[in-house]
Order: C-alpha cells, then sequence, then structure tokens
C-alpha cells in the first residue's frame, strides 16, 4: 500500500541559515568578551524598567531569526549585571570560562538526557571521568560517588539525604519521618556565624524542619568550635533525639573561614555520624600548596560539595556532590520502574545516574567543565586561584593602611568583609554603650549606602553581609578577570563614596552628629575612577 501523503511543518532552519545565525552569535559573544572590562558592571535600572523592555505578547506567527538576535543588542544586554566583569564581587558567582560557552552550545545541540546511560553514553561516560577528575583535583578519593547538580543547595540536598538514610536506625527511604519506629528529633549541626543558609533551606525540603540545624557557637576566628559541638551532641542525645550529620565549612560566605575539618572528622568517626564537607565556595582552594593545611581531613569526609560555577570560573548552572562510598549514594535514591531499562537484560547498559541523585532528567552539565579542565590544566587553575587570594590580601592592606576603614578578619581565601568606619567614629565609640550603639546602628546605614552607590556608579557590584550583628562591605573575589589594578580602583571609589555620603549623612542619620563632622584633611587618594559607560 502506498503512504498517504501527508503535510509536513518543518521549521528546523537550513544549514546555511543557520551557520550564518551562529557567526553571527559568535561575533556578538566574541565582542562582549571583548569590552567586558569597560561595561557598567551593573544597569542600574528599577524593576519596572527592566520589565517594560521585555513587555510583549505572545507571539502568533513566527519570526524572522535576525530580528529575535537584535534584542540581545538592543534590550537584554543594556539590562544585564556583567558576572563575567572583574569588578563583579557580589555573592559568590563564578566569571565563566570562554570554552565553556562553547561546550553550552555543543551540549545543547545534541540535547543528551543525562539521567540515564541508553540516551546519553558519552555524556554519561565524560560526567563519570569529569567527577574522577574534581575528586583527584581535591585529594578526595576518585572512587566516589557524585554527579553534578544545579548548585550548591541541590548539593547539599543530596549529601544531607544521604546521611539521613544512612545513619538514621530505621529505613527512611520506605517510611519517611512519619514512622513509628521514629525516637526523638532528627538534628544536623553547623557553625553559628559561617553556616550557610542552604543547610537550613535543606532542612526545609526534607520536612525536618529548620529548628532541626542546630548552630554550634563559633571561634574568635568564625570557625566552630568543636568542644561545643560535642557538648551539644550530649545534650541533644540526653534529650532524645537523633544526631545523624555535621556539617563543616570549607570557605565560608562571609570571611571565607575553613572549620577544623580533622577534628570534626575525628568527632563524627567516633559517634557514628555523617560528616559532610560544605566546600561549596572553597574546597577548589586545597590545589594551593600555601594554603594545603587548612584543609586536612577534608579527605575524610562521607561527603563533599563544591560548585564549579563558583571558584572554578564554570558559567551557571553547576554545582557538584562527591560521596565517598558510591553505594551509600546509590542506596538513598535508587528506584526501579522497567519503562527506565526495559525489562530484558542487555549488555548495551552503563551507569545511570537517576540512580545516584535527585534528578531523572538531567542536562549535559559535565561538558563544560571537562573541556574547561583540559584547557586550564591544575596548573593553570593554581595560577588563577593565586591571583584572586593575592587581590584578596592586597586589598586587606589597603584597608588597614587606611584610617576610615575597619579590618574584620585576616582573608584566608577569596572572600573579605570590612567596614568603613572614620577614625573619630571608631575613636568615640567606647564612650558608653548608648554612644557605641548610636555609632554602630550610624555605620551600618553607611556602609549599606555605600554599596547601593557603588552599584549604581556602574563601577564595580558588591554587596553588604552581617557580621557579628554589624552592616559591613563584602568582596567576592572570584573572577579570574581580576586584577590588582581592579582592587585599587574599587577601593579608591569606596573610599571616595564614604567620605562623601559621611559629610551629607552623619548630621541628620545621627544624634549631635553635626557636631562630630570631622575637619578632614584631602582624601587619601583623590584619583578617583570615573564610572564606565553603559553598553
Amino acid at each position: 500500500m502506498t503512504p498517504k501523503e501527508e503535510p509536513f511543518t518543518d521549521l528546523d532552519l537550513d544549514p546555511d541559515s543557520f551557520r550564518k545565525l551562529g557567526y553571527r552569535v559568535i561575533d556578538l559573544i566574541a565582542d562582549y568578551y571583548d569590552t567586558i572590562r569597560e561595561v557598567s558592571v551593573f544597569p542600574g535600572r528599577t524593576s519596572a524598567e527592566v520589565s517594560a523592555a521585555f513587555d510583549m505578547s505572545l507571539p502568533e506567527r513566527g519570526r524572522d531569526p535576525e530580528s529575535i538576535l537584535d534584542a540581545w543588542t538592543t534590550k537584554v544586554l543594556p539590562n544585564t549585571t556583567h558576572l563575567g566583569s572583574p569588578r563583579y564581587f557580589g555573592f559568590v558567582n563564578g566569571s565563566g570560562s570562554m570554552i565553556a560557552v562553547l561546550a553550552e552550545a555543543l551540549s545543547a545541540s545534541v540535547n543528551m538526557n543525562v539521567g540515564a546511560w541508553k540516551p546519553a553514553p558519552a555524556a554519561t561516560e565524560i560526567e563519570r571521568r569529569t567527577i574522577a577528575w574534581i575528586a583527584e583535583l581535591v585529594g578526595y578519593p576518585t572512587t566516589c560517588g557524585g554527579q553534578f547538580l544545579s548548585g550548591g543547595t541541590m548539593a547539599n540536598f543530596t549529601a544531607v539525604l544521604t546521611a539521613l538514610r544512612n545513619i538514621a536506625d530505621y529505613d527512611t527511604t520506605e517510611e519517611g519521618l512519619q514512622s513509628d519506629k521514629r525516637r526523638g528529633r532528627f538534628r544536623l549541626y553547623m557553625a553559628d556565624h559561617e553556616g550557610h543558609s542552604s543547610i537550613v533551606r535543606v532542612a526545609d525540603m526534607l520536612n525536618l524542619g529548620r529548628n532541626a540545624v542546630r548552630r554550634v557557637p563559633s571561634r574568635d576566628d568564625f570557625t566552630m568550635d568543636v568542644d561545643a559541638l560535642e557538648r551539644m551532641l550530649d545534650q541533644d542525645i540526653d534529650r532524645g533525639d537523633q544526631p545523624f550529620c555535621v556539617v563543616a565549612q570549607v570557605g565560608s560566605i562571609n570571611v571565607g573561614a575553613v572549620d577544623p575539618l580533622d577534628e570534626i572528622a575525628q568527632v563524627c568517626e567516633a559517634r557514628e555520624l555523617w560528616f559532610h564537607a560544605d566546600g561549596a565556595c572553597g574546597a577548589v582552594g586545597v590545589i594551593l600548596p600555601e594554603k594545603r593545611d587548612l584543609f586536612r581531613g577534608l579527605e575524610k569526609a562521607d561527603s563533599l560539595t563544591l560548585d564549579p560555577h563558583k571558584w572554578l570560573y564554570i558559567p551557571y548552572e553547576c554545582g557538584c556532590i562527591l560521596v565517598r562510598d558510591a553505594e551509600k549514594l546509590r542506596r538513598a535514591f535508587s528506584l526501579t520502574a522497567p519503562y527506565l531499562r526495559g525489562t530484558l537484560p542487555t549488555e548495551y547498559t552503563g551507569l545511570d545516574y537517576l540512580e545516584y541523585g535527585p534528578q531523572m532528567s538531567r542536562g549535559f552539565r559535565a561538558l563544560k567543565v571537562w573541556m574547561t579542565l583540559q584547557h586550564y590544566g591544575v596548573d593553570g587553575y593554581r595560577r588563577l586561584l593565586s591571583q584572586n587570594v593575592r587581590c584578596t590580601e592586597h586589598l586587606d592592606e589597603l584597608v588597614r593602611a587606611s584610617r576610615d576603614f575597619e579590618a574584620l578578619h585576616r582573608p584566608t581565601l577569596f572572600i573579605y568583609s570590612f567596614r568603613y568606619a572614620p577614625e573619630d567614629l571608631r575613636s568615640q565609640a567606647g564612650r558608653s554603650a548608648a554612644r557605641r550603639a548610636a555609632i554602630d546602628a550610624y555605620l551600618d546605614h553607611l556602609n549599606q549606602r555605600i554599596a547601593d552607590e557603588i552599584q549604581l556608579s556602574g563601577l564595580a557590584f558588591l554587596m553588604t553581609t552581617s557580621i557579628r550583628g554589624r552592616t559591613v562591605l563584602r568582596m567576592s573575589v572570584c573572577s579570574h578577570r581580576t586584577t590588582l589594578r581592579d582592587i585599587e580602583l574599587v577601593f579608591a571609589k569606596l573610599r571616595e563614596l564614604g567620605e562623601v555620603l559621611d559629610r551629607r549623612d552623619r548630621s541628620t542619620q545621627m544624634p549631635e552628629g553635626r557636631s562630630l563632622l570631622r575637619r578632614t584633611s584631602p582624601p587619601e587618594n583623590s584619583d578617583s575612577p570615573k564610572p564606565p559607560s553603559q553598553p
């Protein structure tokens, strides 16, 4: 029988048209990188203004692809915060390797689903190999299990759920938290000051309750007090609770603190608790010889998370989980369904990543890590990470040399928090508790205003954070494009903004402020940078 002819709609681009568009896209990307040091880091536009730029109706009919690409330069870039800029210091956002951009295009073209081996043979084996490379890079057992996830929260979720299902004294996989066999509350532990908020979100997602996270007192250097941890464990066990996991910070979010990993490992081993190392920010710092002692004990962790989209400079999104015993990871997530594998045995099978993590459908995240690791090599990464550390140390030197800034800690890795605090105000803070409180409240206001204003200037992007209850400036120097000159430009701008805002705001924001206005000499460095132009 002759097949019936049916109308067929083909909306794919023909090869020549696709090639032409592709060349244009590459030109757009190349031009972007060519100007990345000059663009305004933050667009300085309100959400209403940005929303208005994209206010358009759902297209009923298709549009010419060339006109669609036009929006990249007319709408997208003018409303973009440029995380790839050497002067982007907000949150902990990596700067993005250029070869990874090409990797993203290639991975999208084949559209492999790396949930199972059959739909993604090459992608699965690349991910398996890259996970082993990451483990080798940080000195973790290369026989571990692991995978790439969206980021630190999902990586920590995977780690903590694996901990719960392997440490709890009944089968939480089948019975969950509603089992009659459960006794007391499950508890996990992290440092009170520098413990990351993602751990609280994980406890929430697991329905353990946010209060399941126990905050262990910190030492003066912001690291976990292990003696206090042991006391809390004893108290909770006496109360009938079930401790199951201790989370150590490996490069914390505000000051780059590394908890005493070896001591925590010993406590967890003795008490049969899961030792999880949250290295989302700083675990890769172990490759620096001068920092290696900080990470002693990292290799003993039952699980370790790190984010390649942070200090490995991989474009978003890319988190990573490593679990020492791969079988324990599989046990936490394994499930069976005939349609996933077929019902008859075959030699054409391999690692199914859906057995080892929360996602069943997964993108080909590994390709950009695999390619970038090959492009930079360990030696290249070591040099780039060292540059970031040196920039952070230089920032600390500038802060300590200035009479108007206050150092709050010594830099450990690449994250540094400090405060604009004019010397004349600091000298008066000890007069009375009320006076000290008024000055601190004013400095909180002043530092927030400085951060807001430098964002709007376009020169740099940084945020404030809270250090022991005080609002301070925080810079995350994890762009592989940042130079010492960038640090000096930004510091000069911060000082200039501090001078201007302090003169304007002190009399209105603080009691007796007018009488305390400084008789200042000219600024220490009047060579202040001009903000870059909008793209």
